[in-house]
């Protein structure tokens, strides 16, 4: 079994744990989540099952879509609703300043991830240091924000649409439109609401999933419609199991100069490229 599942996670469940009641419905060993989402958060996770898991950078690279509550008037220490407050502020920006705000963080920013996060400190989780009450020193990292605007306003709580490449904090950006505005705020509720190209309205729930199990897991060569496809006939197969690289010029063919499906007698082998003149597997994904 391997696809691609567009799972609904619910709120109060870790992505990690999502991914395990994933594969015990499914039945399978091999499953991991593209990009995490908060125990506090709910919306789109997108699940790779079997080999399909070894998509994980091809995935990670896609554009996030959340609508997100941001609380003025205080901050916890873990940036959410989740934590402890440490800063209060009576000043509480208008609708107009926070979209102003909002908008001004569209482009590319360094944004510092917040201490309680999944980044890693020599080997260490940032959460686990800050939860020992360690001092964490994270770095800024380079992050984009293709969209950032106000959905509505029912004071102190500011409803927001975040459009983002991957790995930026939503839980940041609440930090830092408040800190721009002189203000302090939290961010109390998250949604993803679009991984890439899969949508929340097209999700599956737990339950749909213990209903139809593998029904419900998206074909790889649905997923991977939009990469150019090399289709080999059979005589290259015996040759691509055996771990030999395929030269272009065998295949008689004009290959593509960027990463391409390669389909060998018919079956998806994987994601390729070329190197050096030869055909190279860079994913493997034939069972």
């Amino acid at each position: 079994m391997k696809g691609i599942l567009n799972l609904y996670k619910p709120k109060g469940m870790s992505s990690a744990a999502a991914v395990g009641k994933a594969r015990r419905i499914l039945g399978v060993k091999t499953a991991g989540h593209f990009g995490t989402l908060d125990p506090a958060g709910e919306g789109v996770l997108l699940i790779g099952v079997g080999r399909a898991a070894r998509l994980f950078d091809f995935f990670l690279k896609g554009e996030k879509r959340y609508e997100a509550v941001f609380t003025f008037g205080y901050q916890t220490d873990t940036l959410d609703g989740e934590g402890a407050v440490v800063k209060v502020s009576e000043i509480i920006p208008t609708a107009v300043d926070i979209g102003d705000a909002l908008r001004s963080f569209v482009g590319n920013n360094m944004q510092l991830p917040p201490a309680y996060s999944a980044k890693s400190l020599n080997g260490v989780r940032a959460y686990t240091l800050a939860r020992r009450g360690e001092e964490i020193e994270l770095k800024p990292a380079a992050v984009q924000i293709f969209d950032a605007q106000l959905l509505g306003y029912n004071s102190p709580a500011a409803r927001v649409l975040i459009r983002c490449s991957s790995g930026t904090y939503i839980r940041s950006i609440c930090r830092d439109v408040a800190e721009k505005l002189n203000s302090a705020a939290t961010m109390t509720a998250i949604k993803r609401v679009a991984s890439g190209a899969f949508k929340v309205e097209n999700s599956i729930s737990f339950k749909e999933l213990e209903a139809k199990k593998g029904v419900m897991l998206i074909p790889l060569e649905y997923v991977l419609k939009d990469l150019p496809q090399v289709c080999l006939d059979g005589s290259f197969k015996k040759r691509l199991d055996n771990g030999v690289r395929i030269s272009v010029l065998d295949t008689e063919m004009t290959l593509p100069k960027s990463d391409f499906t390669l389909y060998a007698d018919g079956e998806l082998y994987g994601i390729a490229h070329i190197i050096d003149g030869k055909i190279a597997i860079k994913t493997l994904l034939k069972d």
